[in-house]
């Protein structure tokens, strides 16, 4: 059984400062909490930009070359830069620093849906930017657009002309559909490498026999061309990691997914969920792959062929 990827999803754009101090969203902070989790044992870095000014997601490639040359310089993790962005921002902004710095990897929504964060805000608390809480209550009337068309622009932008892979993420067994039509016209090819996500409001829930579905849905779709992850937005994040390491899989943590480490104790660090991630893998006898193992396991173009 081949080795596990451990993914770390570092600042992301669904948590806003106020729910966690421990949430990076300056450049130094990304930076920081980036390598210490490479160096827990995280072989990719899927990142987000934030304005350091207010902390509001950002695709302004300044913001991401604010910290990516830094991340690169000081570990040698697999950058996986995000084309969601947040669900606000046009296709268009979305793409603005993935196309700037032309990573190894990029994730990719494989379907449009709704998107709804708003149960976040219900919590009475002391917002430390005035944009927080109504950004999140908006989300009940919120659709992640991510049409056909979006898609294949991405997949060319981004695959065709700048050599990245994708981190393929389905929230739905739709979204797995979608990625087969787009491997039957050609326009993906193996390795493909599905981010199966899980506790979303507006997606799947997290629950062992769902992810044991989809396995099979791709088993049948893809047969042995696909590799797959698993993320658990919220407090799933640990058992269906231990849930999609038992099976085979591997597996995504990082403050972007969650907060916290254990129930009611938010996670000091990236670096922290890395690590007991880690506890769990090496625990089922599996063991971490590093970078250039995911590389090689991933089809990916390397880190001297980046533009940053």
């Amino acid at each position: 059984m081949s080795k596990i990827i451990i993914t770390c999803a570092v600042t992301g754009s669904i948590h806003t400062p106020s729910l966690s101090p421990h949430l990076p969203f300056t450049a130094k902070d990304i930076e920081d909490q980036a390598v210490e989790a490479a160096e827990a044992g995280a072989a990719i870095l899927h990142l987000h930009a934030r304005d350091p000014d207010d902390g509001r997601p950002s695709s302004k490639s300044e913001h991401f070359m604010n910290f990516l040359p830094g991340i690169r310089d000081r570990c040698d993790a697999v950058i996986n830069i995000t084309t969601g962005g947040s669900a606000i921002m046009s296709l268009e902004d979305r793409l603005a620093g993935a196309m700037a710095a032309e990573p190894e990897m990029c994730s990719l929504n494989m379907g449009s849906m709704n998107f709804a964060l708003y149960p976040l805000a219900a919590r009475d608390r002391e917002w430390r930017f005035d944009w927080e809480k109504p950004f999140l209550e908006s989300t009940d009337d919120l659709i992640f657009k991510n049409t056909p068309r979006d898609i294949a622009h991405v997949l060319h932008e981004m695959g065709e002309r700048r050599g990245a892979r994708f981190e393929f993420e389905c929230y739905d067994m739709s979204h797995l559909v979608m990625l087969r039509h787009f491997v039957e016209r050609g326009l993906v090819k193996a390795p493909i490498f599905i981010q199966f996500v899980f506790g979303v409001l507006g997606g799947m829930a997290p629950a062992p026999e769902t992810l044991s579905h989809m396995v099979r849905l791709a088993d049948d779709y893809f047969g042995d061309d696909y590799r797959f992850s698993v993320l658990a937005a919220g407090r799933a994040q640990m058992t269906m990691a231990a849930t999609a390491a038992g099976m085979g899989g591997h597996v995504r943590v990082g403050l972007e997914d969650s907060l916290y480490i254990e129930k009611g104790k938010l996670a000091v660090s990236n670096a922290e969920q890395v690590q007991k991630a880690r506890r769990i893998v090496e625990g089922l006898g599996r063991q971490v792959a590093t970078p250039d193992e995911a590389r090689a396991m991933l089809g990916l173009k390397g880190a001297a062929h980046v533009a940053f």
